[in-house]
């Protein structure tokens, strides 16, 4: 088994480092019947107004919104049927961030007693791949939407907060009139504050040691533990190999304008940059139509919205799996598609779709898995799993069965926190 040191972090001599995840989070849920699962034969009124197409997979359709899906099933795989038990944002996103039911919190599934999420449970275990780097980095805007007494999905509740991502954002410095030409993109700034040179950073970061060294005698274990926190708060800003990973005009102009010059493309680069550099674990929150947090929340006007939302993501998708296999990644690292639930199959009276937390489309690629297959499916209205059904936390059991990390396996997370990473699942079978 694998042995845990005294802050509950896994002896990593029995663990494959060179593992990545990409959680490519699709935020107010996208609906299953305009991506990964149309039901073009289901009664009017449930039936979507786009049209199915055939992919490279025999057999296999997809919601024509995702033209450039159609030539990539080879390399992922659909799952179909994947459902919880709650439709409320909040808690389906609970569900999938950490594969818990959010129930026993009442209103509120984020307070310091809940869950961590996967990512800050990575965070804690694995750490990152490379020194320097950070082990978990989240991009885009928090997962909140519920008001200031919430706590964060994507973040680790009653972990100790160095467990947390590194949340960036980025963002489009010119005027937005015209997304198709507007290449400045940039990444919140890594840059010591102040206009400080990374020269005197690196002196006031020397200066601070002495001081530390001198306050050591008094506190040997709290000095060590604060230093160790100034250390890696130091690699992130003045590392010159993090900043690198992070400037995306390190990249040529023709693969920037691959991916897209808009979020959901740039975005999709930097998460690549970000794994082939040492990132263990990304989540990367798809801008949808971009109102805000709602994202892909589509409670009315479904067909214009999938007309703005679904170009940037089938572009920035499909460029991010292609582009792994060309670099040889495509082992390393296991690509994850998903939001909090799917939505409806009655379109309502404003032409949207509404919540459904009892199925929803997953898709995955990569990971070193078997692909170029459909896991399950939803009966004919797409309203419930009809073969196969799985839940949240099967998903991310995957996840951490891709990283080598036992999903039974209980950190040591204080007195009254030896529960394991999850409590039920299993890697998904028909990927192995």
């Amino acid at each position: 088994g694998l042995s845990v040191a005294s802050d509950g972090v896994i002896d990593l001599s029995a663990v494959d480092r060179d593992t990545a995840v990409i959680q490519y989070w699709l935020n107010g849920a996208a609906s299953h019947f305009e991506t990964y699962d149309p039901k073009p034969d289901a009664p009017l009124g449930i039936r979507s107004p786009f049209h199915p197409i055939a992919t490279n997979v025999p057999g296999t359709f997809i919601c024509e919104s995702l033209p450039l899906h159609a030539g990539l099933m080879d390399k992922v795989t659909l799952i179909r049927s994947v459902h919880h038990d709650n439709s409320d944002h909040q808690h389906g996103m609970h569900w999938c961030q950490t594969g818990h039911d959010a129930k026993a919190n009442g209103t509120n599934p984020f307070k310091k007693s809940s869950h961590a999420s996967s990512g800050c449970l990575v965070s804690m275990v694995r750490g990152s791949n490379h020194p320097g780097m950070p082990p978990y980095v989240f991009m885009g805007y928090p997962l909140d939407n519920q008001g200031p007494h919430r706590m964060y999905p994507h973040r680790g509740a009653y972990l100790p907060a160095r467990f947390n991502p590194m949340e960036i954002l980025i963002k489009r410095t010119g005027d937005g009139k015209h997304p198709a030409q507007d290449k400045d993109f940039v990444v919140r700034s890594l840059a010591p504050a102040g206009g400080l040179s990374r020269k005197n950073f690196v002196q006031r970061r020397e200066l601070l040691a002495q001081f530390e060294k001198i306050r050591g005698g008094a506190d040997p274990v709290a000095t060590a533990s604060w230093s160790a926190f100034h250390d890696s708060a130091f690699d992130l800003v003045a590392g010159e190999k993090t900043g690198s990973a992070f400037d995306l005009e390190q990249e040529d102009e023709a693969t920037r304008r691959r991916y897209g010059y808009h979020r959901s493309g740039q975005s999709a680069l930097l998460a690549r940059r970000l794994v082939e550099r040492g990132v263990t674990f990304v989540t990367l929150i798809d801008p949808g139509v971009g109102l805000s947090s709602s994202g892909w929340d589509f409670h009315k006007t479904l067909e214009a919205h999938t007309k703005t939302a679904s170009p940037p993501m089938d572009l920035a998708v499909t460029t991010l799996i292609n582009d792994l296999h060309e670099r040889g990644l495509d082992k390393k690292v296991l690509v994850v598609v998903w939001g909090e639930f799917g939505r409806t199959p009655k379109i309502n009276k404003n032409g949207g779709r509404d919540h459904w937390a009892d199925v929803q489309s997953v898709m995955m690629a990569g990971g070193n898995y078997r692909h170029g297959q459909v896991i399950g499916s939803s009966n004919a209205k797409g309203e419930v799993p009809h073969e196969r059904p799985l839940w949240p936390y099967d998903v991310v059991a995957t996840m951490y069965h891709h990283l080598g990390i036992d999903p039974s396996f209980t950190p040591i997370t204080g007195a009254t926190r030896t529960r394991p990473l999850l409590e039920h699942g299993e890697v998904i079978r028909e990927l192995l």
